[in-house]
């Protein structure tokens, strides 16, 4: 069956608030025992929180934007959080801990199976009604956590295909303790200035298949997390990305910060990563581990940015610290990299805890290529541990490959191309050290 949401008094005309209607469509669908809601291409249907439930399939047709409301207003609250801060103490590229539970949200669903958001059409998150500092470099967002572009809790048979996602202020996917994901050919396309506007966030998810997506965000394209409050859904396991196209601030692919739980049995194959402070980066902060992923035949091309955004332009970046005193951070171990060329203002960084305490093991890379371009007139010499306690940045010279504090490093076959002025930054190609 199929619920069009303009029989159910939803007028498309950008002003109106047309949630009442949206969500009656949805909600006869699922008292139906399931079906297709259907919104109408050229329109745009201003709306606030929509809850999906299960068996329903919300279909937008080339040409239709479900624009999200600018009034905060129009969002419903988690009651249990109404009375949380979310003030910024301090700018949220210092410091940014978040639980992974948002104050409002805009499209949510919880404890539901057989989910769907399909179409060509586009969903907008009006991410200008979230602007707080502005700087040449970057957005600060009025207060945090903000309104998610869409949040999923604990949905079984979860599909995204073909959508567009834009213009979102917050994590524009979090999907929180979902199972059997297909998340396959979507677009996100965020402000590349918008902090902590990520692209897809599985959270303490399984069994997750992510394929043929182009992402353009900030800070981070495809972030795997174990947030704190949800613990109850234990690791995030068993997830495939390939044929992907991304382009970050920060970073295309990312292992935390937020790592409670163990990641494991991920793999990352066939993907083209362009203009990009960051390429792939395994950010361990707590006391979760990562294990057993594989990153294979990936191009990489990176470039600096400001201070604003983690990262000095590595196109491989493999930390695991303490992210402050009394928060002591896991294991990375078992980790495969094959077939990567690399290009761009910085190498591979390796990084953990303390020549005492090492916490990176087994790290293998194979058939690696790293060309060092200049593209930008920022500096060119450090490294980047954020977030950490102190200051987090390393300052020294430039190197196709710097490790500290690791066991079982693993190099086959690492060339390394030093073109123009890059070769004046060189402090030394190789720099390996309190390394086993």
């Amino acid at each position: 069956m199929e619920y069009k949401i303009t029989d159910y008094g939803a007028v498309g005309d950008g002003i109106t608030n047309d949630a009442k209607a949206i969500q009656k469509a949805i909600d006869i669908c699922h008292e139906a025992g399931g079906g297709k809601v259907i919104v109408p291409g050229g329109k745009t249907y201003k709306t606030g929180s929509l809850v999906l439930k299960s068996y329903v399939e919300l279909h937008l047709e080339m040409g239709a934007v479900l624009r999200a409301s600018e009034c905060l207003e129009d969002y419903d609250t988690f009651a249990a959080q109404e009375a949380l801060d979310t003030t910024i103490k301090v700018p949220t590229y210092v410091n940014c801990e978040y639980a992974g539970k948002p104050v409002h949200y805009f499209i949510y669903s919880k404890d539901t199976e057989y989910v769907a958001i399909t179409g060509y059409g586009k969903i907008d998150g009006t991410e200008e009604a979230y602007y707080g500092k502005q700087e040449k470099w970057y957005i600060e967002g009025a207060y945090y956590p903000r309104v998610p572009l869409l949040f999923l809790e604990h949905v079984q048979h979860l599909t995204i295909q073909q959508v567009t996602l834009t213009r979102s202020a917050f994590w524009t996917v979090h999907m929180v303790g979902c199972e059997e994901v297909l998340i396959d050919g979507i677009r996100i396309l965020n402000n590349l200035r918008m902090l902590n506007c990520d692209g897809i966030d599985p959270d303490h998810c399984k069994n997750v298949r992510i394929s043929n997506c182009h992402i353009e965000s900030a800070d981070d394209c495809i972030v795997f997390k174990n947030t704190h409050g949800a613990r109850q859904y234990g690791n995030c396991e068993n997830i495939t990305v390939t044929g992907c196209t991304l382009t970050s601030t920060s970073a295309a692919i990312k292992f935390g910060t937020e790592s409670e739980d163990d990641f494991c049995n991920i793999i990352v194959e066939n993907c083209n990563i362009t203009r990009t402070n960051r390429g792939i980066s395994l950010q361990l902060r707590d006391s979760g581990n990562i294990r057993n992923c594989i990153f294979s035949n990936i191009n990489i091309e990176t470039r600096r940015f400001s201070r604003h955004w983690w990262g000095e332009g590595e196109p491989i970046a493999i930390t695991a610290v303490d992210r402050k005193e009394g928060v002591k951070a896991g294991k990375i171990h078992n980790i495969q990299f094959h077939n990567i060329n690399c290009y761009g203002e910085n190498g591979i960084f390796i990084y953990g805890n303390s020549s005492m305490d090492k916490n990176i093991e087994n790290i293998t890379m194979e058939n690696i290529h790293i060309g060092l371009v200049e593209k930008t007139d920022w500096e060119k010499k450090n490294h980047d541990i954020r977030p950490c306690a102190g200051e987090g940045i390393l300052e020294g010279g430039l190197n196709a490959v710097y490790a500290r504090n690791a066991r079982k490093l693993n190099m086959r076959n690492i060339t390394v191309e030093v073109t123009g002025r890059m070769k004046e930054y060189i402090h030394k190609e190789i720099d390996i050290s309190d390394c086993e």
